[in-house]
């Protein structure tokens, strides 16, 4: 008897799903959640820009990065400085420590996504990208920004 073949949508789900869990295992071992890599990430990318500017790409009300800045900022992994054009607002920044760590962060990204792309080839590797990149950008999906921020899941 054939195995029941799944829908594509399912598909992703599922590998989706494993993926972020063993993602979140992978980075717990740094003391962190994927909600702060994420936001270590923008602002590693995009340093000096207001909490409020943050939120809204990540497409999530300032308020609720509030509890999670401070966290970040209590570690030590991110700095608040004022900004010279608004003095009303605060520029976000790695610390140096917060750069190291997103050092141990890339290192842990990488080995994951080897991981779970090992039965592939480079071909394949690269038209999946490929074929996923597509369906997000038809989705109106963020570039690098996990829907879960617009959700409020921020764990």
């Amino acid at each position: 008897m054939e195995a029941p073949r799944f829908g594509n949508a399912f598909l992703l789900a599922q590998v989706g799903a494993h993926a972020a869990t063993r993602f979140t295992e992978r980075i717990g071992e740094l003391d962190l959640t994927p909600a702060q890599v994420g936001l270590l990430r923008l602002v590693a990318s995009r340093p000096g820009q207001s909490q409020q500017a943050l939120a809204k790409q990540l497409g999530t009300p300032a308020t609720r990065l509030v509890p999670l800045v401070d966290g970040l900022e209590k570690r030590g992994l991110i700095e608040r400085r004022r900004n010279a054009e608004d003095r009303r607002l605060y520029a976000l920044e790695l610390s140096q420590d917060g750069r190291e760590l997103m050092g141990q962060v890339a290192r842990t990204a990488a080995s994951h996504e080897r991981t779970i792309t090992a039965v592939l080839t480079d071909d394949e590797r690269a038209l999946l990208h490929d074929l996923l990149t597509k369906i997000a950008d038809d989705q109106g999906l963020t570039p690098g920004v996990h829907p879960g921020y617009a959700r409020g899941r921020l764990s």
